[in-house]
């Protein structure tokens, strides 16, 4: 789950991480008494949406820039109208862009120089690591391609947690002076703690920066929480902003099926997120496109995959849909007699092909076959995502 800069923030602030001082607005007619609770002076106005890029973005209607410095709050008020409620298009949002629903109005910072400082999951050892760069800002895409020898990685015991010698590795690396050096180690040790202590997957600074005066700030937030553990946080769950979600998604999420849109054209229903991807893979690899990623789980039930069939015939881009179950822990006649009932249901007319094995298997394929339904029998993977492709282009 994700959640909006300004929301970001106001948890960094709980947790001891320092940021701009900064407040949110929803409408026009707040802008005035929202500015009214920072200082004068320059002001920061920026457009709160779940994608990065906002600085570089443009909108819909010609305004460029989704994050723009202003020298005066009338400016900021101006500004900040071009804005709201309007579509900012991002090199993260496609072509579409996402609508903006809220201003952030943040205090203008004198900048010395800027940092990049993240703490996520390394999958590969299944520890915290911290991602950090002297290369901070706008173009830190550009830094990790060009450059990548001038980002480094600091992995955290999670039996342990963040030692204070890694803590001073990590502020030897980046340079800090004296002053900087006590207050960027208050900072890292802060947010490590936030990370650890909100189950989040990844927290991001972008820019870190510090100030003539010696301040370390973080200027930008963009924090994702590990969605198994959002049970334990409903002070969390309540920061979901669902106008930022795919609709298919948020219904997904209902039912506890792991979905996402994607831009192509066959539709996929697996069990597992790694035959999930081997599904699109191959889907790809026979020249098809696949148009999401569904995942229903391990032990779904007839309802599940009921309710999978309702949100994928909900996409007008879907011209065929493949399912692909192994049972293992999953009974594949359970998944044949979702299908059929999701089937009559919606009234399905579009191809399908349908690929079972493992777990009760051959009362599975018998209940497709006695079905009277039009679904084709995959043999194999290769089977299954050959025919529905050739289906599709038909």
């Amino acid at each position: 789950m994700n959640i909006h800069e300004y929301q970001a923030k106001a948890l960094f602030e709980k947790f001891g991480v320092p940021v701009p001082k900064g407040a949110a607005a929803t409408s026009l007619e707040s802008f005035k008494t929202t500015l009214a609770t920072l200082p004068e002076g320059a002001t920061m106005v920026k457009s709160q949406i779940h994608a990065g890029g906002r600085g570089k973005g443009t909108f819909t209607n010609g305004f460029k820039g989704g994050v723009k410095f202003c020298k005066t709050k009338a400016e900021a008020e101006e500004t900040a109208g071009k804005m709201l409620g309007n579509t900012l298009v991002t090199a993260q949002t496609g072509p579409a862009g996402r609508k903006v629903q809220t201003i952030y109005f943040t205090v203008a910072s004198t900048i010395k120089k800027e940092y990049y400082l993240a703490i996520l999951l390394d999958r590969a050892t299944s520890k915290p690591v911290i991602v950090a760069s002297t290369e901070g800002g706008v173009e830190i895409e550009k830094v990790a391609h060009d450059t990548p020898e001038k980002l480094f990685k600091i992995v955290i015991d999670p039996a342990f947690g963040l030692a204070e010698y890694q803590i001073r590795e990590l502020i030897f690396k980046l340079g800090f002076d004296a002053t900087e050096s006590k207050n960027a180690a208050k900072l890292i040790r802060n947010l490590y703690k936030f990370y650890w202590e909100t189950d989040s997957s990844m927290v991001e600074i972008n820019p870190l920066i510090t100030t003539p005066e010696g301040e370390v700030l973080a200027l930008d937030a963009k924090v994702s929480f590990d969605d198994n553990a959002l049970f334990r946080h409903p002070e969390i769950v309540a920061l979901r902003d669902l106008n930022e979600e795919d609709s298919k998604e948020i219904e997904a999420s209902k039912y506890s099926l792991s979905y996402i849109a994607l831009d192509g054209s066959i539709a996929c229903l697996v069990n597992g997120a790694g035959l999930a991807m081997s599904t699109m893979d191959i889907i790809k690899h026979f020249g098809g496109e696949p148009a999401n990623f569904l995942d229903v789980g391990g032990g779904a039930s007839k309802d599940q995959v009921v309710a999978a069939f309702k949100i994928i015939v909900g996409d007008p881009n879907v011209k065929g849909i493949l399912v692909n179950i192994f049972g293992g822990i999953m009974d594949c006649n359970v998944i044949a007699t979702g299908i059929v009932e999701a089937v009559k249901e919606v009234g399905l007319k579009l191809p399908l092909v349908v690929r079972l094995e493992g777990n009760n298997v051959a009362a599975g394929k018998a209940t497709l076959a006695k079905s009277g339904l039009t679904i084709v029998s995959g043999d194999s993977m290769a089977d299954a995502a050959k025919k529905i492709v050739k289906l599709v282009s038909a």
